[in-house]
């Protein structure tokens, strides 16, 4: 379940990119599989040694181009160890909800990404979001949890203010919005509730067998309720230099 286009962001072969806490890995499977030399990145070490995994079986069995080159690695999105103005593409996917200092994990995202790169950052957009936090403290107040609820508008703001240029708004996942009320209705944790295990069962044969009823369906709801919205930004080619990293 992709909430990026990555024709967007023009990646394939020969294009360095990273996925900023990249969890489970999906959007670096995607980047892989279409060429590019990927890092996927997060705090999370037990997640990056599955991803690696994922990443060496895709190449033994042939799923990327031969030039493909990925790699899953640990550590802070507040202190990237990479250089100045390093990726093509840098990916921040509903990471930044997380994160007190999201200010400074922007700055962090600005500074590896060369002039005239391309950026995307998603987050859970404002009303859906909202609706969840009215239906469920326990919803975003656990450890590791959203911290904040981002308009549109504002995170565009920041990000312009960090040094970006916003080329584009789209939104994602309108079939997940009630998916995460029901839940948050029911209680977070009561997966056996029936109205959550139907709703559930839903969206795994949609992911699995993409028909065109759901596909047509929720391009068509994603602008309502959408459960996700995505930015997409570029570093301006003049933008001025860095600091390198320590």
């Amino acid at each position: 379940m992709l909430t990026v286009d990555f024709d967007r962001l023009g990646v394939g072969p020969g294009v360095k990119a990273i996925d900023i806490g990249a969890g489970q890995g999906r959007h670096s499977f995607e980047m892989f599989r279409r060429g590019a030399d990927v890092i996927a990145f997060d705090m999370s070490e037990s997640d990056m040694a599955d991803v690696g995994e994922m990443f060496d079986a895709m190449m033994a069995e042939g799923h990327v181009p031969a030039s493909a080159k990925a790699r899953a690695e640990v550590g802070d999105a507040l202190r990237l160890p990479y250089a100045d103005n390093s990726f093509d593409v840098v990916l921040m996917s509903e990471i930044l909800e997380h994160v007190p200092s999201d200010e400074a994990a922007m700055a962090e995202m600005v500074r590896i990404l060369k002039p005239g790169g391309l950026a995307a950052v998603t987050v859970p957009r404002y009303w859906p979001e909202k609706v969840c936090w009215a239906l469920s403290d326990e919803y975003h107040e656990v450890e590791g949890g959203h911290v904040r609820i981002y308009k549109a508008s504002e995170l565009a703001d920041k990000l312009t203010t960090a040094g970006l240029e916003v080329t584009g708004t789209d939104h994602a996942h309108a079939l997940h919005a009630p998916y995460w009320w029901l839940k948050c209705a029911v209680g977070v944790e009561n997966n056996d509730n029936f109205l959550v295990k139907g709703y559930h069962q839903l969206l795994v044969w949609d992911m699995m067998s993409k028909p065109w009823v759901t596909r047509v369906g929720e391009q068509a709801l994603n602008p309502f309720i959408g459960k996700s919205v995505a930015l997409y930004l570029r570093k301006p080619i003049d933008a001025p230099a860095e600091s390198s990293a320590s």
